[in-house]
């Protein structure tokens, strides 16, 4: 087995690279039906893998994909934690935007491109690394480990709360390690004690049962593509603030403490613009860049549609059009309410001469906990002793609406450790992960369970 060292003196073990080259070429989409056997095949390499390492792995079917479970030997008088994450990717569309084949991994300047390699597969594939250098060399686990990874998380997990009310009992756990979100900069270990929640909607404006020859029929039936433009420019003024009536009620402020920690991470806006390619920063007046992204909630046209899209003019009024719509929630704020809320707010503002039908999407409550606590402070030293600095704590812009559903079916809280940096590109063309991250999350892991089995 070659080993050589690479960043900080870190020792990359090229077995540990193999197989996350092996994991990310599986093209496990789990939204479109025409990639169900290659996630059911990458569930089934998880699992052997989970057997490899020296766990003892399961696939638990659902009604949807898979769940794949490895367990050691569980004893009473250790903790135990359960480590997540999720084997399902994003579609790698649109293809032509990617510098090298979504599914084939590349390593190139320190980097391993694929779908997947951040979001999440190298994450949690390295906390499984992690565990199996362990067991080698000590033969077992300072802690009991439920290492759970779903299949369906980039759909909206639909089936794992209802396998954790099922199965609670043997998935008892006193605490949750995740990474499946950011640090702040290469090198800065990163503690996300927070995370917005989500509400997702479609509306739908319908006028005329047909498209209609806008010279024949324009200035006398309304127009769906310009009621439903009305209709999104309603949600924000100005400023960015949203429009929508209550939709600010339950809004947890900021802490000062938090102002605190959070005045301590150097704030770059440049790095943003960067990062974005946007012309300049917008959002809500009144607040820094980190804390819109981190703790205000949001409402987002992710989709819209409607009339002729080909090359050229047609010149026709359509007889329907649509937008997908998404709400960034914050603790306290319900997405439900926030939802109807929406839809009132549409009702009142909709104009004369159309029709609206709405579609929930899926949603879940944000997520925030005690960083400060014990096995947050355990955590932290974790963070500290991979990292070799004070680890930056924040809340993040993103949601994992699980993570709650952990908090509301086995009461425990979720450590929130990321390995993604800032320009990892999930969910983009050229998604990316660190490979020096990869060999962190591996120490990260060993460091981690070396701590919260020092607590009991």
């Amino acid at each position: 087995m070659q080993e050589e060292a690479i960043g900080n003196n870190i020792i990359m073990n090229e077995k540990h690279l193999d197989d996350l080259v092996s994991y990310l070429k599986f093209p496990s989409v789990s939204t479109d039906s025409h990639y169900k056997e290659n996630v059911r095949g990458c569930a089934e390499w998880l699992s052997s893998k989970i057997d490899e390492v020296g766990l003892e792995a399961s696939i638990h079917e659902t009604p949807g994909h898979p769940i794949v479970i490895g367990k050691n030997k569980h004893s009473e008088d250790k903790p135990t934690v359960m480590i997540y994450g999720h084997y399902d990717v994003q579609p790698a569309d649109p293809i032509d935007l990617w510098d090298s084949p979504p599914f084939e991994p590349l390593i190139k300047d320190g980097k391993i491109y694929a779908r997947g390699s951040t979001d999440n597969k190298g994450q949690h594939l390295a906390h499984l690394l992690g565990l199996g250098e362990t067991l080698n060399e000590n033969g077992d686990l300072p802690v009991n480990i439920i290492y759970l990874v779903e299949g369906e998380e980039e759909i909206g997990s639909p089936n794992l709360e209802p396998f954790l009310i099922e199965n609670k009992e043997d998935l008892d756990c006193d605490v949750i390690a995740v990474s499946d979100t950011g640090m702040i900069g290469p090198g800065m270990g990163t503690f996300t004690y927070g995370l917005r929640g989500v509400a997702c909607m479609e509306v739908k404006v319908i006028g005329p049962s047909k498209d209609l020859h806008s010279g024949v029929f324009g200035g006398a039936v309304a127009n769906p593509c310009n009621a439903i433009s009305k209709m999104i420019s309603s949600l924000h003024d100005l400023d960015g603030r949203i429009k929508v009536d209550g939709f600010y009620d339950r809004v947890k402020e900021i802490e000062d403490w938090e102002k605190t920690a959070w005045s301590k991470i150097e704030l770059n806006e440049n790095e943003t613009l960067d990062l974005t390619g946007a012309p300049e920063l917008f959002g809500e007046t009144g607040f820094s860049d980190n804390e819109r992204r981190w703790s205000r909630p949001t409402a987002e046209v992710n989709g819209i549609g409607g009339g002729y899209q080909g090359e050229g003019s047609k010149t026709v009024i359509a007889s329907e059009s649509f937008v997908k719509l998404s709400f960034r929630l914050v603790p306290e704020q319900d997405p439900e309410e926030i939802l109807n809320l929406v839809r009132y707010h549409f009702e009142q503002c909709k104009p004369k001469g159309v029709r609206v039908e709405y579609e929930m999407g899926h949603s879940g409550k944000a997520y925030l906990m005690d960083p400060q606590s014990g096995y947050g402070l355990a955590a932290q030293r974790a963070l500290r002793n991979t990292f070799d600095s004070d680890p930056a704590l924040i809340r993040e812009g993103g949601s994992i609406p699980i993570v709650q559903s952990f908090k509301d079916v086995l009461n425990v809280d979720t450590l929130l450790l990321g390995l993604a940096l800032p320009d990892c590109q999930i969910h983009s063309p050229n998604e990316n992960f660190s490979i020096e991250n990869f060999y962190d999350g591996i120490r990260l892991n060993r460091n981690l369970i070396n701590e919260i089995g020092m607590i009991h």
